[in-house]
This record gives structure tokens, sequence and C-alpha cells, in this order.
């Protein structure tokens, strides 16, 4: 009987402390995860889109899947820019890591880094190749901004894109 409880109390502590940290794992991704439609102005030229964050395969990745549109002007065709990307945990069991890929053929591996509001993801430096930025800011808790940025050295970047887009679920 005392093996059984015992076994018992070590079987519950275990999957308290398992599913204590499952959660707080995404804790600083909370905020975000859902899915979110960019805010257009229906101008020529301008896009418009929307993107969607989701735990998978047992709250052990978060994946981003995002879809824009941009209407044809001057003679250039309509874009469609389809991507993914999936956020994982470091050897330690923080997310500090994401790998994109898009329908244009781009891979992007990104560390992550926080501040109170925003979630940054930052490529790593490959020589000759542009370094990317993007970071997501919380504007309150239904409304976030998103800024693409690239670099040729890691200091000075230039926006290539932002926006803000609403929570709709």
């Amino acid at each position: 009987m005392k093996v059984k409880l015992i076994l018992t109390i070590a079987l519950l502590g275990f999957l308290t402390t398992s599913f204590g940290q499952q959660n707080s794992t995404w804790e600083k991704w909370n905020w975000l995860i859902g899915e979110w439609v960019g805010e257009g102005s229906g101008e020529p030229g301008q896009g418009g889109g929307k993107f969607s964050f989701k735990l998978d395969l047992d709250q052990n990745i978060l994946v981003r899947k995002s879809h824009s549109e941009y209407p044809a002007k001057d003679g250039k065709p309509k874009v469609i820019h389809d991507d993914l990307m999936i956020v994982y945990l470091d050897y330690t069991g923080v997310p500090s890591k994401a790998i994109y890929f898009d329908n244009e053929n781009h891979t992007i591996n990104y560390t992550i880094t926080y501040d109170e509001k925003s979630i940054v993801l930052t490529s790593e430096k490959i020589q000759n190749v542009p370094i990317f930025r993007l970071t997501y800011t919380l504007l309150d808790n239904k409304m976030v901004n998103t800024k693409f940025e690239m670099s040729q050295d890691g200091e000075k970047f230039m926006t290539y894109i932002e926006g803000k887009s609403n929570k709709k679920k």
C-alpha cells in the first residue's frame, strides 16, 4: 500500500511539473497565439493579409502561417505571398529559435529575443546575405504591429514592410 501511495504522489508531482512547464514555455507568446487579419486601405498597391500562430505537436512547437496579396500595379502582376514559420525550443526548453519558409524559396533561421511588449526575431549572420529582423509589438489586447526589416551590417535596419493586424480569434 505504501508503494502505491508513493508512486501515485510521484506521478502526480511529475504531471503537475510537466503541465506547469508546458504552459509557461509559451507564456511570452500567449498574446500572439490566434488568428490575425491585417488592416488594409484598399488603395491600389496596398496589400492585405492574414496570419495565425497555433501550438502544435503537443505544444512543442508554435506554427505561424501567413498569406498576403498585393494587387497588380504599374504593369506588374498581382503578388501572392505565403509563408510558414516554426518556432521551436532550444536545448534548454526555451522558445528561442525559429525557421521560416516561403513560396519565393526563402529560408531564414532566426534567434528570438523578448521585450516587455515585443517579440523580436533576428536572422543569423551569413556572409554576403542581408540580416533580417521581424518584430511583433503588442499595441493592445486585440491589435499587433508587425515590422519586417533588413540590414547589411546588423546595426542599421531599413523597414521593408510594416502593418497593423487585428485579432480575429
